[in-house]
């Protein structure tokens, strides 16, 4: 059994160091990828700000220029309930989107969701053109429409191949609603005098989301996350560069917050698709941009619908019922925003059990610290039965020792018929050898369920169960930032991991099994019982304060439990079989008298 329940603890650990070795280890493979889509994005913007530099509204590609007329530059707001966009008349873009419902831990304002805007990459600027090409530059004329509807135009001229010139004006109007987080981006080509259609390389233009989503991203912490997802119109997938409109809709996600964009499916965007990841220092974009096909016709109304706000569920479900959103999106649509919610693949089923009774402890009493603590107590009493079982079974063990030890001595050089003798006995007496790794199993598997249900449900981000102290359960419980590094843990000091760590030492010491295992597996276990805590204490010690509460608690419920487990034992001590050391087992696993 010892070496049933080493094994079992190992290749549990093995699994959560390799999840963290992907991170650490694997990542810096697509560094130089990611570095070379920068340099890439680099090219590009230097173009744009050579072009600006001379003073030319020229676009890179296509000879398009702008008809000339001066306008001033200046800024517009579009503010609702939920959201305060600030506008551009230079490219009728989005400069600043802030979310009003939900703070910036280090600013107290509002969540950013536009960051690392420049004069050559801003939001949904447009770019005539491929997927590459820098993007629209010019001075817009602005028209404000009403309090939540704005639009920006401009005339352009293009050089056609014969020589002669075609002009179109370029429109981008956007529309928000309040008690909503998605708005309309629509955006009209009206061909005028000899417009011959906008087409390079088969696209008429591009566009771009932002070019890195808030909050601020920092990519030294493993547990915030940049990421594309896309949707098919059956499932949701991660999106790779290629010529061909495979999804539905696509949009560039973090831990908590995203931007998804959805074109109407008028709209023809089979063209090129880029991805922009960060690289490692964090400060490059993280940006989807998508070409539209080429235009031919004189007039052309495109409309893309834009989701920027939080990844949750309350707010990603409401569009599947046309009542619940201002834009009467229903399910019938099959748009399913919800695909990009962030879920624990195989065992997302137990995350939704878990998420479920916590809102249902929640809704009694309003503090999601107490509601973990609830949680973990009644996942105990779950347990406890299992648990139980485990240690009547390593009493028995324990009171058959001697008989084990004999058959280990007369069966020394022949492991075979001594591994076939154990099982016999084991039968013999009841006992199953998986039955001690069973509670560790079910535990690991809660435990990766939670892991995840805390790193990235919603709910958590900025709940606080203590305040001054675990002031967020879904980041670190900082009480102290030094001036300097300490490997493997960084500037700050956390208390929980400090807590867990001596919690689980404590369990250790309480479940050692008292003279059951001797020799090398007495080593293991002892090795087992102090080695693995430590390496989970640097594993964790930057994890969601809400995952240590959980563990903590679950072992000093843990310990209180073994503690009744062990009263209850001695109390029905083990009988042994009659007369065993003059009992054998035979080759067919039978009984027979010595």
């Amino acid at each position: 059994m010892e070496k049933n329940t080493i094994w079992a603890i190992a290749l549990s650990t093995v699994v959560l160091v390799g999840f963290f070795a992907v991170q650490t280890i694997f990542f810096p493979v697509r560094k130089a990828q990611e570095q070379s889509q920068a340099a890439q994005q680099q090219v590009v913007q230097e173009q744009a700000a050579s072009a600006a530099d001379s003073g030319s509204a020229v676009s890179a590609l296509g000879g398009i220029v702008s008809d000339g007329e001066a306008v001033a530059e200046q800024t517009f707001t579009i503010e609702t309930d939920k959201v305060r966009a600030v506008f551009t008349n230079r490219g009728g873009d989005i400069i600043s989107y802030e979310l009003k419902e939900h703070l910036d831990r280090d600013t107290g304002r509002g969540v950013e969701m536009v960051n690392n805007v420049s004069e050559i990459n801003r939001a949904f600027a447009v770019s005539f053109g491929g997927v590459d090409s820098p993007i629209v530059n010019d001075v817009f004329f602005a028209k404000i429409i009403d309090d939540r509807t704005i639009g920006f135009y401009r005339e352009f001229t293009r050089k056609n191949a014969d020589g002669t010139e075609g002009k179109f004006t370029f429109v981008k109007t956007y529309s928000f609603k309040d008690g909503d987080y998605m708005f309309k981006l629509d955006i009209a080509i009206d061909g005028g005098e000899n417009f011959r259609g906008l087409d390079t390389n088969g696209a008429a233009y591009s566009l771009r989301t932002a070019p890195q989503i808030g909050p601020k991203y920092n990519a030294k912490d493993r547990y915030d996350i940049r990421e594309f997802i896309a949707f098919d119109g059956d499932k949701k997938f991660t999106p790779k560069a290629k010529k061909a409109r495979d999804w539905e809709w696509i949009a560039s996600a973090g831990k908590y917050f995203e931007i998804l964009v959805d074109p109407a499916d008028s709209v023809p965007v089979s063209g090129s698709l880029k991805l922009v990841s960060p690289v490692k220092n964090g400060t490059s974009d993280n940006q989807a941009i998508f070409s539209r096909d080429g235009v031919s016709s004189g007039e052309v109304r495109d409309s893309y619908f834009i989701y920027i706000g939080p990844r949750s569920e309350s707010e990603l479900k409401k569009y599947i019922s046309d009542s619940k959103n201002a834009w009467g999106i229903s399910v019938s649509d099959n748009k399913h925003y919800n695909e990009s919610l962030p879920t624990s693949g195989i065992l997302n089923w137990i995350e939704i059990v878990l998420k479920f009774i916590m809102q249902m402890i929640y809704k009694v009493i309003p503090n999601w610290g107490v509601s973990i603590i609830i949680l973990t107590l009644l996942l105990r009493l779950a347990l406890f039965p299992f648990s139980k079982k485990s240690l009547e079974g390593t009493q028995k063990m324990q009171a058959y020792q001697p008989r084990i030890k004999e058959l280990q001595e007369r069966y020394k050089d022949n492991p075979q018929k001594l591994q076939q003798e154990t099982m016999a006995l084991y039968k013999q007496i009841g006992y199953n050898p998986m039955s001690g790794c069973l509670p560790l199993l079910i535990q690991f598997v809660i435990l990766w369920s939670m892991y995840h249900l805390f790193n990235n449900y919603f709910e958590f981000r900025g709940a606080s169960f203590i305040d001054g102290w675990i002031s967020d359960l879904s980041s670190t419980d900082t009480v102290l930032t030094f001036g300097f590094d300490i490997p493997w843990l960084g500037n700050e000091l956390h208390i929980l991991p400090i807590l867990y760590l001596i919690s689980q030492l404590l369990y250790g010491v309480i479940t050692q099994n008292g003279g059951t295992a001797t020799g090398q597996n007495a080593a293991q276990m002892k090795m087992m019982m102090y080695a693995m805590p430590i390496i989970f204490f640097f594993l964790f010690y930057n994890a969601p304060s809400g995952l240590l509460l959980y563990w903590m608690v679950s072992n000093l419920f843990q310990i209180g439990q073994q503690l009744v487990i062990n009263a209850m034992m001695k109390k029905a001590p083990v009988v042994l079989s009659k007369n065993p050391k003059s009992m054998t087992v035979s080759k067919k696993g039978g009984k027979k008298s010595k």
